[in-house]
């Protein structure tokens, strides 16, 4: 239903002043904020009084200087070397839907493939009529498509199953990231070889020291899977594959294989380490969940955040993500008192399937204690769900899947800390 036109304009009203108020408080400035007084008006700054780098200087154009603290962050402590650990997107960071690839998480287990574009080649055998060899060239030539898709590591979130532990949202949340892709559909590839009639799995291997490999169904092949070769128009990064990686939309990070080299038709999964010994849930009875592929609907409060937190009172924005390996995220709620009272916010921007959303809400902050949360919803009628609530599931002997409903307590000062309501 329409707002009714008086109240819009109340709207408008109590926003311009909620800025202008903002504006006032930057031109009175703070400390932290004050900069050089020599380069603020009236003044003639300094930049202005001389010629910039010209064209073709900067022949890849870089972030500016004063950016230099978005960049993606380790954790030392969470693995043995880091040639098999992660580092972290800074979520607080950005905004709108795409993540920049230069800041896309990684996750490797053996390091970065370094591989010569002139050298690559992916083998397709297996149950198939005709096995085939492809060249990265060979790739290029075949129809291609652009897709925006989400990719999350399954243990995204991994560490908070016991308890708050990391204390920003782009060490919780941080493994996650969202991109355009553009490839050959890996169901094109499939028919060009010639299924068998048992043909019923794909084992997708990769070109690193690991030789990651994962089994998928081979209805998901046939879906939506795509054999990429870049990223937001560009070549993917080696970091992420480069020259090719498969996109397997809305599931788990890992079996989007990276370094892409060999695909085998086959009539059952199988069993390989990264699906048995790894990635499969276990449960608090000490069975285990297997092929937990799909990536519930999950969200975060990227700002305010541990990393991003409030420096004055006033009309303040809420800011998030969210994302569904069902479908389309179909609504965000936020609440500001730990769950107990739920509103909706407003998702902003295109909204794709198996893609991330941007979503805000708008509120004046007097300086009280709050807590906030938010929840998705995805088009299948989903919800994501509190951290106790999963727990009574799941048992806490997991590191994957967490997509419990994250809270981060306001304090008076701005600050803005990790805790658990439920």
């Amino acid at each position: 239903m329409n707002e009714p036109t008086d109240k819009k304009c109340a709207s408008r009203r109590k926003f311009l002043v909620g800025a202008a108020g903002l504006a006032a408080a930057s031109a009175a400035g703070g400390a932290a904020r004050a900069g050089n007084p020599n380069n603020q008006p009236p003044n003639i700054a300094d930049w202005t009084k001389q010629l910039g780098d010209g064209v073709g200087v900067r022949a890849y154009g870089n972030p500016s200087k004063y950016e230099k603290t978005v960049v993606r962050r380790t954790v030392s402590w969470l693995t043995a070397t880091p040639e098999s650990s992660v580092s972290f997107t800074p979520l607080h960071e950005l905004d709108g839907i795409i993540t920049p690839n230069g800041l896309c998480f990684e996750r490797h287990h053996s390091g970065i493939a370094e591989i010569d574009p002139n050298d690559y080649r992916l083998m397709l055998h297996g149950l198939v009529d005709k096995p085939l060899i492809f060249t990265l060239e060979d790739l290029k030539r075949l129809p291609r498509v652009n897709r925006i898709h989400f990719l999350e590591c399954a243990a995204n979130s991994g560490m908070e199953w016991r308890g708050a532990q990391l204390n920003g949202c782009q060490y919780t949340h941080g493994m996650v990231h969202c991109v355009q892709y553009t490839g050959v559909p890996l169901k094109l590839l499939l028919e060009q070889a010639g299924l068998k009639t048992n043909a019923k799995w794909i084992m997708a291997e990769g070109g690193d020291a690991a030789a990651m490999n994962r089994s998928i169904p081979m209805s998901k092949a046939l879906d939506d899977c795509i054999v990429a070769y870049r990223s937001n128009g560009e070549m993917l990064r080696p970091e992420q594959g480069y020259p090719v990686r498969l996109v397997v939309p809305g599931w788990e990070g890992n079996v989007w294989i990276k370094w892409l080299r060999r695909i085998k038709i086959g009539d059952q999964p199988w069993y390989t380490r990264e699906e048995t010994a790894k990635y499969t849930d276990l449960l608090a009875n000490g069975k285990a969940r297997k092929f937990t592929y799909e990536m519930d609907a999950k969200s975060v409060i990227t700002s305010p955040s541990p990393q991003a937190p409030l420096k004055q009172k006033g009309f303040t924005i809420i800011s998030g993500l969210a994302w569904s390996g069902r479908g389309k995220v179909k609504r965000v709620d936020v609440s500001l008192d730990g769950g107990r009272n739920w509103r909706a916010a407003r998702i902003d921007g295109p909204v794709f399937d198996k893609a991330c959303v941007r979503f805000y809400s708008e509120f004046d902050w007097n300086g009280e204690e709050l807590l906030l949360q938010s929840r998705a919803m995805d088009e299948g009628g989903y919800v994501q769900p509190s951290k106790d609530a999963l727990r009574k599931i799941r048992g806490v002997n997991s590191i994957y899947h967490n997509n419990g409903i994250q809270t981060w307590a306001l304090k008076a000062s701005g600050e803005v800390e990790n805790v658990e309501v439920g």
